[in-house]
């Protein structure tokens, strides 16, 4: 039995993608959220030691948020494209 056939089993087998989708839009969720706390934790972290700059940082953790926003929305509308087509 060669690995293509393997493949195209498991590609015929609808539980496979709908577990994969759902595992790929848990570890999205999850990544984001430990990414987005990160940021937080490291932009509060700057302003106590730098109060004068906290405009700059606040301004610069609120891109950083959502640019990861961005790729983890991007991230679930896939899975559920995989789970829904």
């Amino acid at each position: 039995m060669s690995i293509l056939s393997v493949i195209l089993q498991a590609a015929a087998d609808n539980s496979l993608a709908l577990l994969g989708s759902a595992l790929g839009a848990a570890i999205t969720v999850i990544a984001a959220g430990y990414g987005i706390g990160n940021i937080g934790k490291s932009a509060l972290e700057s302003i106590a030691r730098q109060p004068e700059a906290a405009g700059d940082i606040r301004s610069s953790m609120i891109v950083a948020a959502a640019l990861i926003e961005g790729v983890a929305f991007f991230a679930i509308v896939v899975c559920l494209l995989i789970l829904f087509v």
